[in-house]
C-alpha cells in the first residue's frame, strides 16, 4: 500500500512546537514516529514539544539523547526518545530494548535510517526541511497511527477556521467509545471543549444481515448530538452549546459546562444530587417530544425507536460475551432459545409502558454538578447523541443503578421516589406501571452492561471494566426480584449467572 502524506508550512518555531503538541495528542502505545531532516532543521524542537505535551509539562527537561541513545518519559503514553546517530548497527536496537518499549509505549526516532529495516511498517515519518524563513513538515505513513495523526492535524485546521489557530489543546479522558475530547484555550478566553467523533464504523453483520450499531440505533454522526442537544436546550436543560461544527468530519466546538463532579469528593453518590437529576428526568418526561429534530439547515435527525430489536440485541451481549467468559464455554442453542423466549415475554410487558426521550447513558460520568446555580441549571448534561424514543423509566434506572459507582439501596430508593413524587405532582401518574417498567429497564440495562464490560476487556483490551461486574450483578439481582421478571430470574438462577465467585 502506498503511503499517504500531507504537508504543513511552519513559519515560526511556535508553529513547530504546536505541530509536536498536535502529534502528541494522537499517540498510542505501539506507535513509532520517525523524524527526518538535516542538522538544524528542527527535529529536536519538534521532539521536545511532543515529549512535553505528552507529559503535560511544558517545563520538562528534555535533553538530546545523542550520547545516551534513548531517553524515556512518563506521560499520557509512556514515550521513548531515540537518537540513533551514534548507533553502531541496527542490531544494537535490541540492547536498547526497542521492541519492549513498543509493547507498552510509543517511540520517537531521530536518524531513523540507522535502524535499517527494523522499524515497523506502520511507522509514521515526519520529514522537516528549511523553507525560506520557516520550515516545512511532510507527514507520511499508512495505518491507524498515520490516520490518527492526520486527524489531529485536521482538528488544528478546524480550529484555525474559527479563529483558534494558536489555541492550546489538552486531551481529557473520554468514554468507552471511539470519541475523544479536548479542552481548547486561547489567550484569556473561556475554555471550550473539542469533541472528535469520527463517523461510526458499522462493523460486520450480526443478525438478519445488519451490524450491531444499526439494530441498536447507535448514532452514526455528530449530527445526532447537535440535534438532540438543541431539543434538550429548548426544554430548559443545560447542555454544551455548539459554537462551531464540521458535521462531515465529526468535529464540534462546545461550551465548557464546568468541572463540578456529580459525585462527592470521595467519589460517592450524593442523595440530593441524584434526586435533582431524577427531577430533571421528570421534567423531560412530561413533555411531548418530536421524532424529527433539526440538526442543521436542510438536515433533520430522526429520533430512533428503542424497539424490541434494539432491546434484544443489547441483552444478547450477555450470551455472546459474558456467559462464555464466566462459564468457559459458548452458550448452547438450548440456552439461547430459552434466553430469547424469557426476554421476549418480559418485553411484551414493556410495550404498554410510557414512552419519552431516552438519553441512554444518564448516569454520573455524564452529569456535571453546578451547585452555585438553581433549578435545572444545577445539572449540566453530556453524552446524549445516542438518544432514542422509548420507555421513560429507562433513564431513571440508568441513574439510580449507576454503572460506575455503587448506589446504596437508600439512595436508589430516594432517587426513584423523587421521580415518582415529581410525576404525581404534575398530574395523573400510574406509579405501579412505572415501577414495573423501571425493574424491566434496570434488568435489561444491567444485562447489557455485563456483556459490554467483558467485551471491553476481551475485544478492546480494557481490563479495568471487569472490576465493575460485582456491582452490576448486584443491581441485576435486585431488579430481578420484581414479579414481571420471573422468567428471566429463573433462567439466570438456573445457570448461576449472577452468583459471586469465591
Amino acid at each position: 500500500m502506498l503511503p499517504h502524506h500531507l504537508s504543513r508550512f511552519l513559519p515560526t518555531e511556535a508553529d513547530t512546537i504546536r505541530l509536536g503538541q498536535d502529534l502528541a495528542l494522537a499517540l498510542r502505545a505501539g506507535d513509532v514516529l520517525a523524524l527526518e531532516g538535516d542538522l538544524g532543521a528542527g527535529k529536536t524542537t519538534l521532539a521536545r514539544a511532543l515529549v512535553r505535551a505528552n507529559a503535560g509539562d511544558e517545563a520538562l527537561d528534555v535533553p538530546s539523547p545523542t550520547f545516551t541513545l534513548v531517553q524515556q518519559y512518563d506521560g499520557r503514553v509512556p514515550l521513548s526518545h531515540f537518537d540513533l546517530y551514534r548507533l553502531g548497527g541496527a542490531a544494537e536496537l535490541d540492547e536498547l530494548g526497542f521492541d519492549e518499549v513498543l509493547e507498552t509505549g510509543a517511540a520517537i526516532i531521530e536518524w531513523p535510517d540507522r535502524a535499517e529495516d527494523r522499524l515497523p511498517p506502520t511507522t509514521v515519518t515526519v520529514a522537516i526541511e528549511i523553507e525560506g524563513e520557516g520550515r516545512s513538515a511532510r507527514l507520511s505513513g499508512t495505518g491507524p497511527a498515520y490516520d490518527r495523526m492526520a486527524r489531529s492535524l485536521a482538528i488544528r485546521d478546524f480550529l484555525a477556521g474559527v479563529g483558534l489557530a494558536e489555541a492550546q489543546r489538552m486531551a481529557f479522558p473520554g468514554d468507552a467509545s471511539a470519541r475523544h475530547y479536548e479542552t481548547v484555550t486561547q489567550g484569556s478566553g473561556d475554555p471550550l471543549v473539542l469533541m472528535d467523533s469520527p463517523p461510526l464504523v458499522l462493523g460486520p453483520p450480526v443478525k438478519d444481515g445488519k451490524p450491531y450499531a444499526i439494530i441498536a440505533h447507535t448514532a452514526r454522526t455528530v449530527a445526532a448530538f447537535v440535534a438532540v442537544g438543541k431539543a434538550l436546550e429548548a426544554a430548559g436543560v443545560s447542555v454544551p452549546h455548539v459554537h462551531a461544527a464540521d458535521l462531515d468530519n465529526g468535529f464540534l466546538l462546545l461550551s465548557h459546562l464546568g468541572s463540578g463532579r456529580f459525585l462527592d469528593e470521595a467519589g460517592q453518590p450524593v442523595a440530593e444530587r441524584y434526586a435533582a437529576a431524577a427531577g430533571l428526568l421528570a421534567t423531560l418526561h412530561r413533555r411531548d417530544w418530536p421524532l424529527d429534530i433539526p440538526a442543521a439547515p436542510g438536515a433533520v435527525h430522526r429520533l430512533p425507536p428503542f424497539d424490541r430489536d434494539a432491546l434484544m440485541i443489547e441483552v444478547d451481549l450477555l450470551p455472546q460475551w459474558y456467559l462464555p467468559w464466566r462459564a468457559g464455554k459458548a452458550a448452547t442453542p438450548e440456552f439461547l432459545e430459552s434466553f430469547a423466549a424469557a426476554w421476549n415475554s418480559v418485553f411484551d410487558r414493556l410495550e404498554a409502558a410510557e414512552k419519552s426521550i431516552v438519553l441512554r447513558d444518564f448516569h454520573s460520568p455524564n452529569i456535571i454538578w453546578r451547585g452555585d446555580r438553581e433549578g435545572l441549571d444545577r445539572l449540566g448534561i453530556l453524552d446524549y447523541q445516542d438518544a432514542l424514543y422509548g420507555p421513560a423509566a429507562y433513564d431513571v434506572a440508568s441513574l439510580a443503578m449507576d454503572a460506575r459507582v455503587t448506589v446504596p439501596d437508600a439512595v436508589e430508593a430516594a432517587t426513584v421516589d423523587a421521580y415518582v413524587a415529581a410525576r404525581h405532582a404534575d398530574g395523573p401518574f400510574d406509579e405501579d406501571a412505572f415501577r414495573e417498567a423501571y425493574a424491566i429497564c434496570a434488568a435489561q440495562r444491567n444485562t447489557k452492561i455485563l456483556g459490554i464490560f467483558v467485551r471491553l476487556k476481551q475485544r478492546d483490551g480494557k481490563p479495568g471494566y471487569i472490576a465493575h461486574l460485582p456491582r452490576i450483578r448486584a443491581y441485576l439481582r435486585k431488579a430481578l426480584r420484581h414479579p414481571a421478571l420471573a422468567p428471566v430470574a429463573a433462567l439466570y438462577e438456573a445457570h448461576g449467572l449472577l452468583s459471586e465467585e469465591a
